[in-house]
Parts: structure tokens; sequence; C-alpha cells
């Protein structure tokens, strides 16, 4: 009763937030600048910024928003998730996913064509992952697929074409990475998955071969990472921040060895804003000292 009361006692806007995560935009967001800075060898026009984390932002929400609806009824059985339900209606959830959408295509129409042609295509595919623990046991590599279109998206905004290998590195950088994360925290509800009939990589191949597949993948990942800085020309502020990234993935890998569920989220969130932020800064030295 006093998790409901709390609940409820909160704020309309705290509770949208918590609704889609919005703490968790510190995922994607960090790689996006990353992306846009190294497209505009610096920093771009602030209108460009600005439409920019529009569009982060109400992509990340349409996406979440677009998650917890069509989970709405598997949410309510699962014991870590049960209490979504009670931060907003499903109406305002819907709304939520109609409202972003919107805003995110008029973001990118102040962008520019490609982007605007783009749109429905990063909408399909943001929308997609939540679809796929239905029958594939790869759900987790969709979500991959839809974080990583963040520095491409971003690039594409500042540069208006998609010629270049260089984000492409990145984007799969943040593939390998977010499979990988999204991998050990999936395992938290490898029981539940079964139970309910859904599909993913824990509930279909084990909790130990899901961990072991995360660390091949986060392996990838920082390789993908020091790749991104050669082709990006980034220098020693890079190498640093790279360096700290992969001491915090490794670090992820040794809480969630220990099995606690607590350690688990602490890995989701905190390390992974570790990784993420810590790259964005050693970009933005680059530039603002390097140069």
């Amino acid at each position: 009763m006093r998790g409901e009361d709390s609940i409820e006692n909160r704020s309309a806007w705290w509770r949208m937030a918590e609704f889609v995560k919005l703490s968790h935009t510190v995922f994607a967001l960090p790689f996006a600048l990353i992306s846009m800075m190294v497209a505009a060898g610096g920093w771009p026009k602030w209108t460009t910024f600005f439409w920019i984390l529009v569009c982060m932002v109400c992509a990340r929400t349409a996406a979440m928003a677009f998650n917890r609806v069509i989970d709405w009824e598997i949410d309510q059985q699962n014991p870590r998730t049960v209490n979504r339900h009670k931060l907003v209606t499903k109406q305002t959830g819907l709304w939520l996913v109609l409202l972003s959408s919107v805003v995110f295509a008029f973001a990118c129409w102040n962008l520019n064509l490609l982007c605007m042609a783009l749109c429905p295509v990063a909408l399909g595919l943001i929308s997609f992952y939540s679809v796929t623990k239905r029958f594939s046991s790869w759900s987790h590599f969709f979500l991959g697929l839809a974080l990583g279109a963040a520095p491409m998206g971003a690039w594409a905004a500042v540069r208006g074409e998609l010629w270049s290998v260089t984000p492409y590195i990145l984007a799969s950088a943040v593939l390998f990475w977010v499979f990988g994360f999204d991998l050990i925290y999936a395992t938290q509800d490898a029981e539940f998955d079964r139970k309910a009939g859904l599909y993913s990589f824990p509930a279909t191949y084990g909790i130990e071969r899901s961990l072991q597949v995360a660390v091949l993948l986060h392996g990838f990942s920082a390789l993908a990472m020091a790749a991104f800085g050669w082709f990006a020309g980034l220098g020693w502020t890079y190498g640093l921040a790279w360096i700290v990234a992969v001491v915090g993935l490794a670090y992820e890998h040794h809480l969630t060895g220990l099995g606690d569920p607590q350690k688990i989220n602490q890995a989701f969130f905190q390390v992974n804003a570790v990784v993420s932020i810590s790259l964005l800064i050693g970009v933005g030295l680059h530039y603002l000292i390097e140069l």
C-alpha cells in the first residue's frame, strides 16, 4: 500500500517520466551527440543541436510508451514490472506515443530532407523491438539495432548524407553494447518469460549462456569503439575515455557475476551511464583542447 500511495502522491510529470524511464535517455543520447560533434568537426549550429535533442527525446518517448502500452497486460503479471500500469492510464500511454511521434516528425522536417525521409523508418525500427519477444529470442538484438540508429540519425542531421563509414562503426558499437547489457538485464525475467511464453534469449538458452554471449558482445563493442576513434581521428582524450568505458564494461560483468538482482540493476544503469558519458566527455574534450 505504501508503494501505491507514494506513486499516487507523485506529480503527473514525474509519473510520465518514470513511465517511459526518461532517465535512461542517458544510454543513447551521448552517442548521438558524439556522432553529431564528429560529423560537424566540433559543435554544430545550435538549431541543429536543438532539433537533434528533440528527435532523441521524442523518439525514445514514443518507443518506450509504445513498449509499455503493448505490454500492458504482460507487465501486470510480472512481479518486477507490476507497478508500471499504476503510473499513468493506458490512454495516456497511447497519447504519449502519438504526440511524441508527431513532434519527432516535425523535428525531422526541421533538420533536412534525408531525416524527413528516414522518419517513418526510424519510428518503425524503434517500435518493432517491442513485439519481437513474442516470436524471437533475438529481441535484444533489435533493441541494440534501434538504439544504434541514434548516431546514424545525428550524422544524417548534420551532414544530410550517410556515405561515410564512421557513423556505421559507432552504430555497431552501440548495437553490440546494448545487445550485451540487455541480455544481462533480461536474466532477471528468464523464469517469468518461460511461463508467459515469451522468447527472450535467457528464457530460451539459459542465464549462463546469456552472460557468456554478453561478454563476447561487449568485447566486440569495445573494439568498435576503438575503431570509431581511429576513423574519426580522435586523440588522446578519447583514448582515455575509451579505457574508462572498457573498465566500466569489465566491472559490469563483475557485478553481474555476483548473482545479486540489485547488482544487476546497478550494472544496467549506473555502469552503462559511465560508459556512454565518459566517451561523450572524451570526444568533447578532443574538440575543446586538442584542436
